[in-house]
């Protein structure tokens, strides 16, 4: 799962990038609100971590940009204490939740996770597609009962699939959205073959059906047998 940061405070924001990678999520940062809307309009977030006060103007800005440009991600808002009408503000442009500094990571932790279950998988924690089951606390996934083990890349590139189910997806959004801004590193994307030669194997394996299909000189599709 792949957060986007939007924080000025330079310990603050790396605090948040260790706790959270520490989490298995994938980080990308910025500082102000132009890097904040450059960012969103390039690129798509499983949740967005955004403070109100940025140094060249506030997170309120950013959430109208998001409405502008018809961005469903989940957001939490980080706000200075007893900024009640930044809070409301917030929330009126659709803002999911908000939390006041200074917070508990394992708190921020807690949202996140609700935020995506009910953004993407209807506020469950356990997923089930077709004989493939997930629990998205534990990470366990298994198929017809039998637990599977996968890398942390797999298993996050499987919630990717089952969460665009039916779409066709490009090897470029794969790598774009599990690697994040490590992408520039790679000379090609044809090494992700080798992470979905595995997933797919691991699953059908394990008695899976195989819902993976290819779609040539375009992507892939994870969809239903």
């Amino acid at each position: 799962m792949k957060l986007l940061i939007i924080e000025d405070e330079q310990e603050v924001q790396d605090d948040l990038i260790e706790f959270l990678k520490g989490e298995n999520f994938l980080c990308e940062a910025v500082s102000t609100a132009s890097m904040a809307k450059e960012k969103v309009y390039m690129h798509e977030y499983d949740t967005i971590i955004l403070d109100i006060g940025l140094p060249d103007g506030t997170g309120l800005e950013v959430l109208e940009y998001l409405k502008k440009i018809n961005r469903d991600t989940g957001v939490i808002i980080l706000s200075a204490h007893g900024a009640i009408d930044d809070k409301i503000s917030a929330l009126d442009l659709g803002a999911d939740d908000y939390l006041t500094k200074p917070f508990d990571f394992n708190e921020l932790n807690a949202r996140i996770k609700s935020i995506i279950r009910r953004k993407q998988f209807h506020g469950n924690n356990t997923i089930d597609f077709g004989d493939i089951r997930i629990n998205t606390v534990s990470h366990e996934v298994a198929v017809n009962n039998t637990n599977i083990a996968l890398t942390q890349k797999e298993y996050q590139m499987l919630l990717y699939f089952i969460s665009n189910e039916n779409r066709v997806i490009t090897k470029e959004s794969i790598v774009e959205h599990l690697w994040g801004d490590d992408t520039d590193m790679f000379d090609s994307f044809d090494f992700i073959y080798g992470h979905i030669k595995n997933l797919r194997k691991k699953i059908i394996n394990a008695g899976g059906n195989d819902y993976l299909s290819t779609i040539y000189g375009v992507g892939y599709k994870f969809q239903k047998v």
